[in-house]
């Protein structure tokens, strides 16, 4: 359907609302995703792809710096000393294990154990006198590197595993996660396995996830926890204190003096695959990834230390993963939420790969007789991928050879507590304390181009705001000189946001948006042919006005990890991650509210509008100046009295207001600088 030639009437611009209107009303009623909302990990995550190839680079580079939003880490802050500490060496056939603490922050020591290959295994995968780096995340296996399935379910469950042809031998059975670095020490690599919050030595986390507690809320730096709202307002979590633990960890290895920084690899599985993800999008140091049983278009993870604030908006695991490309890539699925993977998220992959003209970068196995695992079958998948791509030369397949079983005797970091630095914190007062020291390290490298940054990636609008965008007239009314008219401004995809314009007899081309939290009903004092005196004042300038009801999206709170509103207040279930990771916060939607009305606006093919004003009563300033930057230059000029409000006031994580990370990038005075906006 056509419109009409251009006029300029109020009339004839009625005129035109209504003939949408008709063309609306001929395509059906289409749902708003927006009133979709909450998204959840427990959703479909499909890939999203890119046009052509010389594309993923920016895609590539768009999915890290989400990745660094979401830890806290954008940008990085100062990588302090490590101080490590290397000791108590224990001896096995064709490998040693070393015990290792270094610091991450001041204060905050991670834990793990360094294998490395002895006696005739030394002359393997070396290079110029290095050899291969890898890490090992450990994942959510109970006590982590000390993680020993006899203790679980005495000799019948090693057994078993040993009988359904998951694993060889009794020691790997026992523990896949020391088997996997037994054999790739052995293989020539030097292998670093790590502990995540609150596993085997990381006690200075009583707990591996916590939920929102009131003694660890306060305004005060170096009195709030995770899990509250002034850690949120900095984007602190665990899981960007896991994926800098992990930073640390690659920096730990890279500095290693037999190890080769060309040749560095990292592999976990479940919650460890999460780790090996979100490292291999983030740092190009990592060479190879094998993330198991982890990644797929389904379950995204479903601990805190897997989920965090925009992590997963506009992008999904699969994505995540995908950022390895073009370095090599390798995935496996098992009989849990990865076993779509061969028809979900591969495909993609593999037509990724193809088009970058690597093929032989990316490989995935379907051991989907297999349950949740990492066992000996997947392990030699590892092992094949490793010995090809770092060039060990070693006789495929690997298969691995038994060890003598290693418990926390052999591997405990604290097994002699004298070795324990003086100052070592745990608890409530070290979690307060890493906050503290990264809320200044935060504030430190903060810098203009960074917040600049990570309000964009905040604000950045997604795949529901695409399609065209139109006004479509439901009712109008003739006033003493002027013409009001409502009707919903409405996407192609379903975007339905009621509005109420006016339009004075000599329109100027001007149009003013104006927010009020009362809605459209900000426009006047109850009777819409009484205009409020800022509106009846643009009006008697020629400018049209035009008013907004936001539509109600108060249901955040009731989003939870398992998807129940009954668990208890303090449980980890109840963590703000399980929303904002998945959606944007009601504020950000506000904006894009505000800037598909400024696009209607803007792209209505019988207006012409010539500027565009937003306005609007006090109190609504960081709506106005987050619209300004996040519309670039849609808007022309922005008038914003932004008074007493300020991101860093408020106390509850569910305000219509709150914005996660609204602190750490400089609360409304960065957002007016950024947006170049003056008060008026």
């Amino acid at each position: 359907m056509k419109f009409l030639p251009r006029l300029t009437t109020p009339c004839h611009l009625a005129c035109i609302a209504t003939i949408g209107l008709i063309a609306g009303s001929l395509r059906g009623e289409d749902a708003d995703p927006r009133k979709g909302y909450p998204r959840t990990l427990h959703d479909y995550h499909p890939f999203r792809s890119v046009d052509a190839p010389e594309d993923w680079e920016a895609r590539r580079s768009e999915i890290r710096d989400r990745v660094l939003l979401a830890s806290g880490l954008l940008p990085l802050p100062e990588k302090t000393p490590l101080n490590p500490e290397i000791f108590g060496a224990v001896q096995r056939d064709g490998f040693k294990v070393e015990r290792v603490y270094f610091e991450s922050f001041p204060g905050h020591y991670v834990t793990g154990s360094l294998f490395s290959p002895t006696g005739e295994t030394e002359s393997r995968g070396l290079v110029d006198g290095k050899r291969p780096g890898v890490l090992c995340p450990h994942g959510h296996w109970k006590e982590g590197r000390f993680y020993d399935v006899a203790n679980q379910g005495g000799e019948p469950a090693v057994l078993r595993h040993i009988a359904n042809g998951a694993e060889r031998f009794e020691s790997a059975a026992r523990n896949p996660i020391i088997a996997r670095c037994v054999q790739l020490a052995r293989m020539g690599c030097v292998v670093f396995a790590y502990d995540m919050l609150g596993y085997a030595d990381s006690v200075q986390f009583e707990e591996h996830r916590r939920g929102p507690r009131e003694a660890m809320n306060s305004p005060k730096t170096g009195e709030w926890g995770f899990v509250s709202p002034r850690a949120t307002l900095r984007l602190q979590t665990n899981f960007g204190l896991q994926t800098w633990n992990s930073l640390r960890a690659l920096d730990f290895v890279a500095e290693l003096e037999n190890v080769d920084p060309d040749r560095l690899m990292v592999t976990g599985a479940s919650g460890g695959a999460t780790q090996t993800m979100m490292l291999g999008a983030i740092d190009d140091r990592v060479d190879a990834a094998f993330p198991a049983v982890m990644a797929s278009t389904a379950m995204q993870g479903g601990c805190t230390c897997e989920n965090s604030h925009y992590l997963r908006i506009g992008q999904g695991n699969i994505d995540i993963a995908a950022a390895m490309a073009p370095r090599p890539l390798g995935l496996t699925a098992a009989d849990d939420w990865t076993i779509e993977l061969e028809t979900k998220g591969h495909p993609d992959l593999v037509s990724l790969y193809e088009s970058l003209n690597v093929p032989g970068h990316y490989e995935a196995h379907f051991n989907t007789h297999f349950k949740h695992n990492y066992n000996h079958v997947s392990r030699s998948q590892v092992y094949d991928f490793t010995n090809r791509h770092f060039g060990l030369g070693m006789k495929a397949p690997v298969l691995e050879s038994d060890f003598e079983f290693l418990g926390p005797e052999e591997l405990g970091v604290w097994s002699d507590p004298s070795r324990k630095p003086e100052k070592y914190l745990v608890g409530d007062e070290h979690e307060r304390e890493v906050n503290r020291t990264w809320a200044e390290a935060s504030d430190a490298g903060m810098t203009e181009e960074a917040a600049r940054r990570g309000w964009e990636l905040i604000l950045q609008r997604g795949d529901e705001d695409s399609g065209e965008v139109r006004f479509e007239l439901e009712d109008k009314v003739q006033g003493e000189s002027f013409l009001t008219m409502t009707g919903p401004i409405r996407r192609e995809k379903g975007t339905d946001i009621p509005a109420r314009f006016y339009y004075p007899e000599n329109w100027n081309g001007t149009v003013v948006v104006w927010l009020s939290r009362s809605g459209s009903g900000g426009l006047h004092g109850g009777d819409p042919l009484e205009p409020v005196k800022e509106v009846r004042a643009s009006l008697d300038e020629g400018a049209a006005v035009m008013g907004l009801d936001f539509p109600d999206r108060s249901d955040n709170e009731a989003v939870t990890y398992s998807g129940k509103s009954d668990v208890p207040a303090d449980s980890w279930q109840r963590s703000p991650v399980y929303f904002y990771g998945y959606n944007h916060s009601a504020f950000v939607r506000r904006v894009h509210d505000v800037l598909d009305a400024v696009e209607m606006i803007r792209s209505h093919p019988d207006w012409d509008a010539k500027k565009i004003v937003v306005a609007g009563e006090p109190g609504t300033a960081h709506w106005t100046l987050a619209a300004k930057l996040a519309g670039g230059g849609a808007i022309d000029r922005v008038e914003a009295d932004a008074g007493d409000f300020r991101f860093g006031e408020l106390d509850d994580v569910w305000h219509e207001d709150f914005v996660p990370g609204a602190v750490k990038y400089g609360d409304v005075e960065m957002l007016r600088k950024l947006a170049g906006a003056d008060e008026t």
